[in-house]
């Protein structure tokens, strides 16, 4: 039987809309004068999943889970739940079952127009792991902080690079940031000094939240991984590059990163992204056993990077780049992440490290697209910018282009406010 394609909701039926039948993400909203419940993006609506789950039209054995302010208890269901829920919602969309289409009384209290709504962190992340997958960002750092002959370290080729980082200052797009205050080593200055960072920067990423837990002690390999994921979302890792750079060897990343990092509100499934796999990269040498891959982990998505300085009419698109160039897939990240025995749990955020591209306008980064601010960017207002100023937003969006429609992200923005005094 062939899957429908168009909903009686218009607005998810232009072609345009990163929210159409096919794609269906999660997300957990607020309706004016009431407290989060989880939904589904469609069209320019959000579909108030507790109040179908209300009206008895959502599978039992999802019973209860819609009414909360994340969404650990539905994905802690598991894949068999995941998907009777999306064909349930496909029938209710799509008309093919004309319980929601032709009840006024329902349909007016769970379909809320987008712009009514509040949007929340969509689940609760007990863990947070940024990796280093893009061998193009790899090299272009390589090249400008060590040597440009020998850019990658020796087991960048062997190993998925990652580091754990801080789950309690992931926030949702949206929230603002206040540039961090830190450590500092000038070139010409014996001993650091602190102050704001003078080099703040965006990461452009997509992140994968897990989806079923694992044990101490027991590994998850490539073939089993894509079983442990839920959804992805869009992740912006703002980094710190000056305060980075003096304090990363030799434990890596710490206060240049743990001040924030946004993510999209929407989490779409991994069964809304299955049409988009595709062949794996290209890896030599070829992976230890425990990092081979047999299926397509690889994904087609089309990402782009937009800065608006304050006041600005309009955005300027910096940079275009795409998911499937990624040297290191999703599943390699989870093996090598868990081959040590290392348990994962529901609702853990694996970020994919920055995503860049071999073209300049592909690069996912301030630090790339400028070489270290040597080369600032011309923005459409005629500004300037090495790195990020007060007051600048970044939004960041990303689709996979299907046959006639889009499934999205939606988008994924922050704004910088001035540095806290300390």
């Amino acid at each position: 039987m062939t899957a429908p394609t168009t909903s009686w909701i218009d607005s998810a039926n232009d072609g345009q809309t990163h929210f159409p039948l096919q794609n269906l993400p999660y997300g957990v909203f607020s309706p004016s004068g009431q407290g989060p419940r989880v939904g589904v993006a469609i069209g320019n609506f959000v579909l108030d999943l507790a109040a179908l789950d209300e009206a008895g039209l959502l599978p039992a054995a999802a019973r209860g889970t819609f009414a909360g302010a994340s969404l650990n208890r539905f994905i802690a269901l598991g894949k068999p739940v995941w998907s009777e829920t999306r064909k349930r919602l496909t029938a209710l969309l799509s008309g093919a079952d004309g319980a929601l289409r032709d009840n006024d009384s329902l349909r007016d209290v769970a379909l809320v127009p987008m712009d009514w709504v509040r949007l929340h962190l969509p689940v609760e992340i007990p863990g947070y792991t940024d990796f280093y997958s893009s061998k193009e960002h790899a090299t272009n750092v390589g090249r400008m902080f060590r040597d440009p002959e020998n850019a990658l370290l020796p087991n960048w080729l062997e190993i998925p690079i990652g580091y754990n980082g801080r789950a309690s200052s992931v926030v949702v797009s949206g929230t603002e940031l206040h540039r961090p205050n830190g450590q500092i080593k000038l070139p010409n200055e014996a001993r650091p000094i602190f102050g704001p960072c003078r080099k703040l920067d965006f990461e452009l990423e997509v992140g994968f939240i897990v989806g079923r837990e694992s044990a101490l002690g027991e590994p998850v390999s490539t073939d089993a991984a894509p079983d442990h994921m839920f959804g992805m979302v869009l992740l912006n890792d703002w980094s710190a590059r000056d305060i980075q750079q003096w304090e990363y060897v030799p434990l890596g990343p710490f206060n240049s990163k743990g001040f924030g990092t946004s993510i999209s509100p929407w989490v779409v499934t991994m069964e809304a992204l299955e049409p988009f796999r595709r062949e794996n990269p290209v890896q030599t040498p070829e992976p230890l056993p425990y990092l081979q891959q047999h299926g397509k982990n690889a994904y087609d998505i089309a990402l782009e990077v937009a800065l608006r300085p304050q006041g600005a009419a309009a955005a300027s698109t910096i940079c275009r780049t795409n998911f499937k160039a990624m040297y290191w897939t999703m599943a390699q990240q989870l093996a090598h992440h868990t081959v040590s025995g290392c348990n994962v749990r529901v609702g853990d955020l694996m970020g994919s490290g920055t995503i860049s591209g071999t073209t300049p306008d592909s690069y996912g980064s301030m630090l790339e697209l400028t070489r270290n601010g040597a080369e600032p960017l011309t923005l459409a207002d005629g500004s300037r910018r090495g790195f990020l100023e007060d007051g600048d937003d970044v939004i960041m969006t990303g689709y996979c282009e299907g046959d006639g429609y889009r499934v999205g992200f939606g988008q994924v923005s922050g704004t910088i406010l001035p540095a806290r005094s300390a």
